[in-house]
């Protein structure tokens, strides 16, 4: 079977062929759409100012590293600082310390500074812990992981005086993430999901996901073309989730009907911008326990926490 030619360029051998779109891209346009996309993202939905001091939330996986290569590229040409890499050790035996290493060497190759938080020392226990001492039918690992580092990113991004947080989500996890707190009835997160909230006064910095409109599979090729390096097993505690059905689910309808993701993510993206307004319009508190900006009188950490330390005493 004979390569189909770029349609781009007209002379480079297709690599990529984008079922949604009939398009087949050789090597160069191939890199080229994923920078040109990322460029346009930020822009269409203004995601940065020419000021802002920007850290990446760089976990060692395949879309975190990805967007750090590219926001240093693109910061380069608009003449703005570099960028910042904060990691978050999560105190996962056998598998975290891998992620980290990755993480070191490809900063250190880009010259990038990195900032390390764990778990253990900003909250007193890592995950493994937190598995072991929890309420098994209350707490997700899942739920326990993402409350702490949600905070933990917030802490590092303050450290490092960045006013704004890059995370690299893309538009799997969108659609994911919105599917996920449409099945938990949790409206209010729903709202906190789209695009255009690249800020909340329940944080201390504006968050941005400048690969939103990226489909994954192509953050993938890009990593092994770009050949950037980055783990790829897979979280141990990760099958506690509903999340990998839902993505099982929706990568076997794009694959019977390619673009259904996009046509679910544009929706996903309206609803969210409708319950925006009313995310917004909720009172932010202190948190009676730690001072920080909360949605209730005590924030969801010290929650946590809380059940942790409860349950541990009562083993004890």
């Amino acid at each position: 079977m004979l390569q189909k030619p770029c349609v781009k360029c007209q002379s480079g051998k297709s690599v990529y062929s984008r079922s949604y779109s009939g398009e087949t891209l050789c090597k160069n346009c191939f890199l080229s759409s994923i920078e040109d996309k990322t460029r346009k993202t930020i822009s269409k939905y203004s995601m940065l100012q020419h000021d802002d001091r920007v850290a990446v939330a760089v976990s060692g996986g395949k879309d975190s590293l990805s967007l750090l290569y590219v926001l240093k590229n693109i910061f380069e040409t608009s003449h703005r600082a570099t960028p910042i890499a904060i990691t978050v050790d999560e105190g996962i035996k056998g598998y975290r310390n891998e992620s980290l290493e990755i993480v070191k060497q490809f900063c250190a190759n880009l010259r990038i500074e990195n900032k390390i938080v764990s778990y253990k020392e900003l909250f007193g226990y890592d995950m493994d812990r937190a598995i072991l001492e929890r309420p098994s039918n209350k707490m997700s690992s899942c739920s326990i992981c993402g409350t702490f580092r949600r905070r933990a990113i917030d802490l590092a991004a303050e450290e490092v005086g960045a006013n704004v947080v890059a995370t690299g989500h893309n538009l799997d996890d969108q659609i994911q993430t919105f599917m996920i707190n449409m099945i938990s009835g949790d409206v209010q997160r729903i709202g906190w999901t789209s695009p255009q909230s690249v800020g909340s006064k329940f944080h201390t910095q504006r968050k941005i996901k400048p690969f939103c409109e990226i489909y994954e599979q192509e953050i993938v090729f890009y990593a092994l073309l770009r050949e950037i390096p980055f783990q790829t097993e897979d979280c141990p505690y990760m099958n506690e989730s509903i999340r990998t059905q839902i993505r099982e689910f929706i990568n076997a309808l794009e694959k019977e009907r390619p673009g259904i993701k996009y046509n679910l993510y544009n929706s996903a993206s309206k609803i969210s911008d409708n319950l925006k307004t009313f995310s917004n319009h909720i009172d932010s508190k202190k948190c009676a326990t730690c001072g920080r900006i909360a949605t209730s009188e005590t924030c969801s950490v010290c929650k946590t926490l809380s059940i942790l330390e409860r349950n541990t005493n009562y083993a004890e």
